[in-house]
């Protein structure tokens, strides 16, 4: 088949609805232009074929910037895809930018990449032009965490940073995270003007990988960062027990290279869990082939294997090691069930500890969270006499920011309902490293008092009130999930629900527009950062729903925030079953209206 006829295939296409009128216009881009001439034939092919749905779903947009960099399913065409392509025209977009805003005489970028499928060649690849561009590179040459790819970018004073990795997405997906001198993923306007700079890539221009090696101009560095990593997040330790056996999982990703190290540095003993210990891009023992700490259906194995074999805490890591998961038993007894815990049960016991910890702190000392992280955290930090940050989108380049903007020197924590945490100055992202350290510190300080982490958690509940969140997912894919979307947004901006779950509804924040409508259609501005998030607050204080669509996969986020007063609790048993069963109908509800 020739271009000639290639074209009217796809105006037939569109004619009988096989394509999307946005897709067959990128179809007919790479067809056409000069730049995508070596992915011609494959075009071809897909067309000569009748591969529509195919070629829909990798053209329909052209991928962009979430909230984690850009992400998405590999194939091997397509503008709404991971290949050579979309990937070396985000490397060369990043790289024609930041020589426009640094000295063009210090360029350095680090690399680093995940057990993903193609992510050493994805690696090098990124490697490869950001060298053509003039930078030196700095890799690390053995998969590694993305925690370690931050720290490596601030050690080395590198003017940006590469990860590539599709952090808990499934096997079939990669990506590329980007980040600043800072060592923080990017922010606007950097971000923005990337993209645009991805967008306008005509040519990628590139040094063979071994040429470059031979030349100097990719540096090797993992053994000496390794070190160096080790040393700082161990840093961050606090003194105490350490009489706890603990077992981990790497699902299958970078973790035993981070945690297993800092854990046995610390003076733990760990092992790891044999069903998960082998890198792995199709992430084979997991549930449905997701290495996903936040679902605890990943634990059952390994809760299972820990009872059998004596441990007293099970801990997991995602693919890139940033997020960390979390199972332990209810109490010491012997025979008692374990349960796991979310992210935002977690991120409210280390802020609890790490505050508790540090001592001698001032109002001017602070924690960092997130518009959809658990309000206990704000709770806490205010027992404690200390500032919390907490407008803020989702994402944790947002907390780092936030980091920066307040100084770095009184920064304590900065915690995600999605299993992220950080302590520390090393690093400008999340780390599922430090994060196992600290967890299993506080674990043994707990023992050692004849307490568990749900134990403690209730205790917590006791003093700052009964808080029970919930996230419902609900998958919106392709071109089609995309405007299914949009009009769910529109929808709830235009037509708002009176009332979630029996309760009515006192005020909705909307983000996008920076208004809050009030009850009975009064508006008012509403301080706060911009981006397509809307929260409805109800009448309940403490009690709302956040709806949002993912920045990193094709789907919309529900999240379901009960509370109970502390002063209201008479039987916390009691308050957890009836918050729980009012989450219960809101998500029957948003799942009606989703």
């Amino acid at each position: 088949m020739n271009v000639s006829a290639a074209l009217a295939r796809i105006d037939d296409a569109v004619g009988r609805q096989h394509l999307t009128a946005a897709a067959a216009d990128n179809v007919r881009t790479w067809l056409t232009e000069d730049r995508y001439a070596e992915y011609r034939d494959e075009v071809l092919a897909h067309i000569d074929a009748g591969q529509w749905q195919a070629l829909d779903d990798a053209f329909w947009t052209v991928i962009p910037f979430g909230t984690g960099g850009r992400r998405g399913r590999m194939y091997p065409i397509g503008c709404n895809a991971i290949n050579d392509r979309t990937i070396g025209e985000s490397a060369q977009g990043l790289a024609e930018y930041v020589k426009s805003q640094v000295d063009s005489s210090e360029l350095r970028c680090a690399i680093a990449y995940d057990t993903r499928h193609n992510s050493r060649k994805f690696a090098e690849l990124c490697a490869e032009v950001m060298v053509a561009a003039g930078f030196e590179v700095v890799l690390l040459d053995e998969h590694r965490s993305t925690p370690e790819l931050s720290y490596l970018v601030r050690r080395k004073h590198c003017s940006c940073g590469i990860m590539v990795t599709a952090s808990h997405n499934p096997p079939s997906d990669n990506a590329v995270k980007v980040y600043w001198s800072t060592g923080a993923q990017v922010l606007p306007p950097h971000d923005e003007k990337i993209i645009e700079g991805v967008m306008n890539v005509q040519e990628i221009l590139r040094v063979p990988f071994q040429e470059a090696v031979a030349s100097g101009k990719v540096q090797m560095v993992t053994e000496e960062t390794d070190a160096a990593y080790l040393s700082v997040v161990v840093g961050e330790r606090f003194d105490g027990p350490r009489d706890l056996r603990v077992l981990f999982s790497p699902l299958h990703g970078v973790g035993a290279t981070s945690v297993e190290p800092v854990l046995r540095e610390d003076g733990f003993d760990v092992a790891v869990f044999p069903g998960h210990a082998e890198p792995s891009g199709d992430f084979p023992n997991v549930p449905d082939n997701v290495s996903n700490p936040e679902n605890p259906a990943v634990f059952d194995a390994i809760v299972e294997y820990a009872v059998s074999e004596g441990y007293e805490l099970a801990l997991a890591t995602d693919p890139d090691a940033d997020r960390m998961g979390c199972a332990a038993p209810l109490t010491w007894k012997t025979g008692s069930p374990w349960r796991t815990l979310t992210g935002n049960q977690l991120g409210a016991l280390l802020a609890d500890f790490v505050i508790e910890q540090r001592g001698s702190l001032t109002p001017d000392h602070y924690v960092v969270t997130t518009l959809v992280t658990t309000g206990m955290i704000r709770r806490i930090a205010t027992s404690y006499g200390i500032t919390t940050y907490d407008n803020l989108l989702v994402g944790f380049k947002w907390i780092c920011g936030q980091m920066d903007d307040a100084g770095p020197d009184r920064f304590l924590f900065g915690t995600e309902e999605s299993h992220g945490y950080l302590t520390g100055q090393y690093a400008r992202d999340k780390d599922g490293a430090v994060a196992c350290m600290l967890i299993s510190e506080m674990a043994a300080k707990l023992k050692a008092e004849g307490l568990t982490l749900h134990e403690k958690l209730d205790s917590l509940y006791w003093q700052h009130g009964c808080h029970v969140e919930r996230l419902l997912n609900v998958k919106m894919a392709g071109s089609e999930g995309m405007s299914r979307m949009q009009a769910l947004m529109d929808g709830f901006r235009t037509e708002p629900p009176t009332e979630i779950g029996g309760a009515p509804i006192a005020r909705m924040r909307d983000y996008a527009n920076g208004r809050t409508t009030i009850a009975g259609g009064a508006t008012e501005p509403l301080d706060g950062p911009r981006g397509n998030l809307i929260i409805f607050d109800l009448a309940e204080t403490g009690n709302s729903v956040a709806v949002r669509p993912s920045g990193t996969e094709p789907k919309v986020k529900f999240y379901m925030f009960g509370y109970t007063p502390a002063e209201q609790l008479a039987d916390l048993d009691d308050a957890r079953a009836e918050l729980n069963q009012r989450l219960d109908q809101m998500e029957e509800q948003l799942k009606a209206l989703a």
